[in-house]
């Protein structure tokens, strides 16, 4: 009867193993958590220019209405499954923040070129200082800024139609009630 007990065992802990990861797969992404959440936005002034208008900088955050800051690179390619959603976010009226990410400007330049350019105002983060000051795990990242420059959703990973619809519209149209 012990060896029935031992052959059993096997594929009843790989069913028990299987329900727990179904289980945690389906639970909702709360994202990485952040401390920077109700603060003020950190700086964005060691930010270089990477087009001919001017890089963001603190007052760009502290403008009134909601913003996006994202975080991004060329040689990033979740960055390119994200592009169509941040495409739509601007043409649909939404301020984008954008931050070059460790790249050479010829590459980010070459990207936008390409795929189409959504930021309403760019810098660059040639040496990955800005990304530190705001707990950058990786691009792309992004961060929902209030109309008083405050951080309220950080977003780690790249914007999918679901990220979009189910996280990032409800923590824009949140910041944008506060406002009222």
């Amino acid at each position: 009867m012990n060896r029935n007990l031992f052959l059993l065992l096997p594929p009843v802990l790989f069913a028990a193993f299987a329900a727990i990861a179904y289980i945690a797969l389906r639970a909702p992404d709360d994202g990485l958590p952040t401390a920077l959440a109700g603060r003020a936005a950190p700086s964005l002034e060691a930010t270089e220019p990477l087009r001919d208008d001017p890089a963001p900088d603190d007052a760009t955050l502290a403008a009134p209405g909601v913003k996006l800051v994202n975080f991004w690179a060329s040689w990033c390619a979740p960055c390119r499954v994200e592009h169509p959603q941040l495409t739509t976010l601007a043409e649909s009226g939404v301020r984008i923040v954008g931050v070059n990410y460790k790249d050479r400007p010829e590459n980010a330049l070459a990207f936008l070129a390409e795929l189409g350019d959504p930021y309403a105002t760019i810098g660059a983060d040639t040496s990955g200082r800005t990304g530190i000051d705001w707990g950058l795990y990786g691009v792309p990242e992004t961060f929902v800024i209030d109309g008083e420059g405050r951080v309220t959703l950080r977003h780690a990973g790249p914007i999918t139609p679901e990220v979009l619809e189910n996280r990032l519209l409800p923590a824009i149209e949140a910041a944008q009630g506060a406002e009222s």
